[in-house]
């Protein structure tokens, strides 16, 4: 049987339990392979939605592989689900910050140091 590269490439990110691919796109991930990751981890999120742990890191892989628009959504899908999730928010307002939104992501970087106790020594 011949398959083509896409049909073979797409069974690899896929196959397996949602436990043996969270494993896998954290092993992507560490090795830094961020697309890769992020492959494994968007069919994930589609399965589990309401888990934070997958989306956070597909949000983390989209950031550190340059798919900011990516990782906006996923954070403010986050933040609006748990709005005190502080770690989201702090990514979101980096997020924000990498694409030149400085102002928007100010109010998301206090939001998220106050939720962490993280206050200004005055």
């Amino acid at each position: 049987m011949d398959m083509t590269y896409g049909v073979t490439d797409n069974a690899y990110y896929t196959h397996g339990t949602p436990a043996e691919r969270w494993e896998r796109a954290r092993l992507f991930f560490d090795a830094k392979d961020y697309t890769a990751a992020a492959r494994v981890l968007g069919g994930l999120v589609e399965e589990v939605p309401e888990q934070t742990g997958p989306r956070l890191l597909l949000a983390r892989a989209y950031y550190h592989s340059a798919q900011l628009r990516r990782a906006e959504a996923e954070l403010r899908f986050i933040v609006e689900h748990d709005p005190v999730e502080h770690y989201a928010r702090m990514m979101l307002g980096r997020t924000l910050e990498r694409q030149g939104r400085t102002e928007e992501a100010r109010a998301h970087v206090r939001i998220a140091s106050a939720l962490a106790g993280d206050f200004p020594d005055d």
